[in-house]
């Protein structure tokens, strides 16, 4: 076990494939960005063992870095043009990134998965210094993408529940990711937590503030609450969309397992949001009896039957007749109006 690291949350801008003629072309673009971003993390880790006198051991990139958003590309086309295979060549070139690096390396992209033709998923991924990818986390709620729920019976019996909320126990703690707006909703962090997670990997492209953000209120309280590190990399902008470049910039931080902020970034590409990470300081504090040990006061049996069949978004709504169906895009905002129309028929809201 490495005792102190340092993490450092890359803030960089995401590169959109809107606007690139072809697959080929996004394809190239995207292999570029990966060799950009391994400079990057280099010069930077140097400074920050100059600095600190800790080595980087974790590197965290914001979220989609290598595509941007999909928008109004319809999914099968995006999903072609954009999302990376399982075993795909991006894979390849992040995993000899990491083992050249010696460090770990997470972040976010689109991806196929052959078990669900016509579909992608929004995926965090985790991948180690020996080149392999130890994680494979699917976001599970998204207002415009596909998600295991929405398969979720066939989901359950290829990956299990365990491959539903994954958590990677390496030499440097135990691992997990969450995706984006996930970090609002405690119980997707709750559940890695339950399962040992220490550092929360959290992709993100989001609007940046000298305000609280929702973002910002998030990771403070998922942290504290699960007594775990969040190290959080936001996008520095997004290229070549027709939003304004720094429409989703700044804020990048690292949040120790008191919901302390340690590093702040502000605006641009940067790595200022890097911190040290004492996974022993955090697994003693887990471990004594205490009022602030948040983990261990858990009574989880008090909201097993509000959970249980209750859910306001239900499972399986890509599946008909025991198939797969491509949703076209605006799917997604049609299955939100309905289930506020049943939580208001039910009286729930």
């Amino acid at each position: 076990m490495t005792k102190t690291y340092s993490a450092v949350a890359m803030q960089l801008a995401a590169h959109s494939i809107e606007k690139t003629p072809d697959k080929a072309a996004a394809r190239k673009q995207m292999m570029n960005m990966i060799g950009e971003v391994e400079g990057k993390i280099r010069s930077s880790s140097i400074f920050i063992q100059q600095y600190s006198g800790s080595p980087v051991k974790l590197a965290v990139l914001p979220e989609y870095l290598l595509t941007s958003y999909p928008g109004r590309i319809s999914i099968p086309d995006f999903a072609d043009k954009a999302a990376l295979e399982v075993n795909g060549p991006e894979y390849e070139a992040l995993g000899a990134m990491a083992q050249r690096l010696k460090m770990f390396v997470a972040g976010n992209a689109y991806e196929t998965d052959e078990n669900f033709p016509g579909l992608y998923f929004q995926t965090c991924f985790i991948v180690a210094p020996s080149g392999d990818v130890v994680l494979r986390y699917r976001r599970l709620n998204s207002m415009f993408a596909p998600t295991p729920h929405d398969v979720w019976s066939k989901y359950l019996d290829i990956y299990g529940i365990d491959g539903v909320f994954p958590v990677a126990k390496t030499e440097i703690g135990n691992l997990a990711a969450i995706a984006s707006e996930e970090i609002l909703y405690p119980e997707i962090a709750r559940a890695l937590a339950l399962r040992g997670a220490e550092v929360f990997a959290h992709s993100s492209s989001e609007i940046g503030s000298p305000l609280d953000t929702p973002k910002d209120i998030g990771k403070r309280a998922r942290a504290q609450e699960n007594m775990a590190y969040v190290v959080s990399a936001n996008t520095a902008g997004i290229k070549d969309t027709t939003m304004p470049l720094a429409s989703a910039d700044g804020n990048s931080m690292v949040v120790d397992y008191k919901g302390r902020i340690l590093s702040e970034s502000n605006t641009g590409e940067t790595f200022t949001a890097f911190a040290d990470i004492n996974i022993e300081s955090l697994r003693a504090t887990r471990r004594k009896p205490a009022m602030s040990n948040f983990l261990a006061r858990q009574r989880l049996e008090l909201f097993a039957a509000t959970y249980s069949g209750n859910s306001p978004q239900k499972a399986d709504g890509l599946i008909q007749n025991n198939d797969i169906k491509t949703p076209d895009r605006d799917y997604f905002l049609r299955t939100q109006e309905e289930t506020i129309e049943r939580m208001i028929k039910d009286g729930l809201i």
